[in-house]
């Protein structure tokens, strides 16, 4: 079963490195954000419910919270939610939006959970190395950075002409 085109369509270039750095940023004061919002109300709620007011006070004044592997999990789950849930649908987070660009198969259509993942797994790793499968895309024939070349996928820029023709249509 083949997914219907993301919208617009067209055969757009590959995105500037510059481009993606600027949406990544935008993306991150979200995440940031995103991770206040789970740690809060897995400490503050949930910790609170399960261990009380008193112990939850003791635990954090001993600094028994720091590298809290269930919270860990949760902003891992909550992140890759994020991600996945704007990448698999219209192919754009929300700095994406800003920057006019989008991530999808090279047919045009949305990115499946599992490239989603892919890529989420190997955009951390190639942070991890220091920036490198981001800046792989300078010597890749394709532009393609190394979550692009993992999950099968590419990250296009949608001229401005054509994001304010389909803006028009909304």
């Amino acid at each position: 079963m083949s997914k219907p085109s993301l919208q617009p369509s067209g055969n757009f270039p590959p995105a500037p490195l510059l481009r993606r750095f600027a949406a990544m940023f935008y993306d991150f004061l979200l995440c940031v954000a995103l991770m206040m919002v789970v740690t809060l109300l897995y400490q503050q709620v949930v910790l609170r419910l399960i261990l009380g007011s008193e112990r939850l006070k003791q635990l954090a004044d001993q600094g028994g919270l720091i590298g809290d592997p269930m919270l860990s999990s949760l902003l891992f789950i909550s992140l890759f939610a994020f991600f996945a849930k704007f990448w698999t649908h219209k192919g754009q987070t929300l700095g994406m939006q800003v920057w006019g660009i989008r991530v999808q198969n090279r047919d045009g259509s949305a990115i499946s959970l599992v490239q989603a993942l892919l890529r989420f797994v190997i955009a951390i790793a190639s942070w991890l190395c220091a920036g490198l499968g981001f800046l792989w895309m300078l010597w890749d024939k394709d532009k393609r950075t190394w979550q692009d070349r993992y999950s099968e996928s590419v990250v296009i820029q949608i001229p401005k002409d054509v994001r304010k023709a389909t803006q028009g249509r909304g």
